[in-house]
């Protein structure tokens, strides 16, 4: 499998957006904006299919659609929870657009197909070196903002008080969201990108009540999915794009089953450590349900 080229680059292309996707996934739902992702991936189809028309490589369409449309959500902030209709009406007539712009240019049906589903097999060493690029300059500028984002998720209130400016930090995440979106539309296609965006990253909130094993292992389980997806496509002929969603699927439906061993296990290890509590020191019953609150007044203490 792995002598033939471009499998060797699928399997990086994979790799290398499944950790982004991964990582901005598990903020996603830590913040509740999973929305954002799906309406996201319906601005990028728009601006993808426009860029193929007018002879443009259709990742820097889709780039460009969505980090505009990222940015403009980040701008609204707390407006967007008003304005669901308008939002669900623009979301349909971008997708719209996208479609009218394949009715004007009709030879590109194999790229239109790509875009709506995804063609990994298909990346070549260009595009491959233009998504290593948008994937390195994504993850570090995350990890730029990654304490003070984890802050202004869990409290909010207390963030702002503290001088976190939660607006420019909302827009700098919904423009690290938009370039997931549109590497991640590169491997499972705009239609199915909440899968790889979002369901290991929902799967790893289940599993770890930790903040940095669950950032970890969100990025584990999006690589694991994403190449166990292109082994099990080589192996049954089957589209890669779907084994990733049925992975995706499976592994999200094994972490509500197992989120209840796990939360037991997890409290079982905080009781324990409170009831072994240092010389002079008082014991006091944890709260299993605020582990991330701890983490965010931690986080507070270090911003001060």
């Amino acid at each position: 499998m792995l002598a033939y080229d471009f499998m060797r680059t699928a399997f990086l292309a994979s790799g290398i957006v499944a950790v982004l996707s991964g990582l901005v996934g598990y903020f996603l739902v830590l913040r509740n904006q999973t929305f954002a992702g799906h309406a996201l991936s319906h601005v990028g189809f728009t601006g993808a299919t426009g860029a193929i028309l007018i002879g443009v490589p259709s990742l820097w369409g889709l780039v460009g659609f969505t980090l505009l449309a990222g940015l403009a959500m980040g701008a609204l902030g707390e407006k967007l929870s008003a304005r669901d209709v308008a939002i669900g009406m623009t979301l349909s007539l971008a997708l719209g657009f996208g479609l009218l712009f394949l009715h004007f240019y009709t030879a590109f049906a194999t790229q239109a197909t790509a875009l709506l589903f995804g063609n990994v097999l298909g990346v070549d060493r260009a595009a491959l070196a233009s998504l290593a690029v948008l994937g390195v300059a994504s993850i570090v500028a995350l990890a730029c903002i990654s304490r003070p984002l984890l802050f202004a998720s869990l409290q909010p209130e207390l963030a702002e008080a503290r001088g976190v400016p939660l607006r420019l930090l909302s827009t700098a995440f919904l423009g690290i969201v938009a370039v997931a979106v549109s590497e991640s539309a590169q491997i499972v296609g705009v239609l199915l990108v909440f899968t790889l965006m979002v369901g290991p990253g929902a799967a790893a909130r289940n599993l770890s009540s930790r903040f940095g094993a669950g950032v970890a292992l969100s990025a584990a389980l999006a690589v694991a999915e994403a190449w166990g997806g292109l082994v099990l496509a080589w192996f049954t002929d089957w589209p890669v794009s779907f084994w990733i969603t049925a992975l995706s699927a499976a592994v999200y439906g094994l972490s509500l089953a197992a989120a209840p061993v796990a939360a037991a296990r997890a409290s079982a290890r905080r009781l324990g450590a409170a009831r072994t509590p240092g010389p002079g020191a008082a014991s006091v019953p944890p709260d299993p349900h605020r582990r991330f609150q701890a983490d965010a007044a931690a986080l507070d203490a270090k911003l001060d």
